[in-house]
């Protein structure tokens, strides 16, 4: 699910930048630095609101009404959500969109844009695709670390969210500045 919207997102960024975006001397085109720019600020953004809304006890957070009703999903509808989700979440969108844009304007073929794409959503999902393979390994004895993993996770969620929002964010401010300067 999140390598088919992540896939899906970065294609479409691919195909809008396609690969004249790049200089002769294979510098990223100034549009890639704008909207790396514009997404490093959203990201920031997006940083401080997290933080600002993270539970003030970390024992009193709580899944998201939505997210709680993740596990009586049918397989169908889990695939529908995790495709809308992947594609559309404040973390996934910036930064496939950023990879897309550098990925299209660094000036590559085609073929070589479209690996480079495919190891991006790979490594992207990683994460997303750990727990299932877990499973997978382990079996039912799998069901216990899942369940402190879920746990850890609801707890800490605001908190992680804020910190990778805050990095990336400024990662992509100073990739976006570095374009720019150049």
């Amino acid at each position: 699910m999140r390598l088919l919207g992540l896939a899906l997102l970065g294609a479409i960024m691919l195909a809008v930048g396609g690969s004249g975006g790049a200089s002769a001397n294979k510098h990223p085109a100034a549009w890639v630095g704008v909207l790396k720019l514009v997404l490093g600020a959203l990201l920031a953004l997006f940083a401080v609101r997290q933080w600002r809304r993270r539970p003030a006890d970390a024992a009193q957070a709580r899944l998201p009404k939505w997210m709680s009703a993740l596990d009586r999903l049918t397989p169908l509808k889990a695939l529908g959500l995790g495709l809308l989700l992947s594609a559309a979440n404040a973390k996934n969108a910036p930064l496939t969109l950023a990879a897309g844009a550098s990925i299209s304007s660094a000036g590559i073929p085609v073929s070589q844009q479209i690996g480079a794409l495919v190891v991006f959503v790979v490594i992207a999902s990683l994460g997303v695709l750990a727990p299932p393979a877990v499973f997978l390994a382990m079996g039912e004895r799998a069901q216990g670390l899942l369940g402190t993993w879920r746990n850890r996770a609801v707890r800490h969620n605001a908190a992680v969210m804020a910190a990778l929002f805050f990095v990336l964010g400024l990662k992509l401010l100073g990739d976006g500045i570095g374009i720019l300067a150049s």
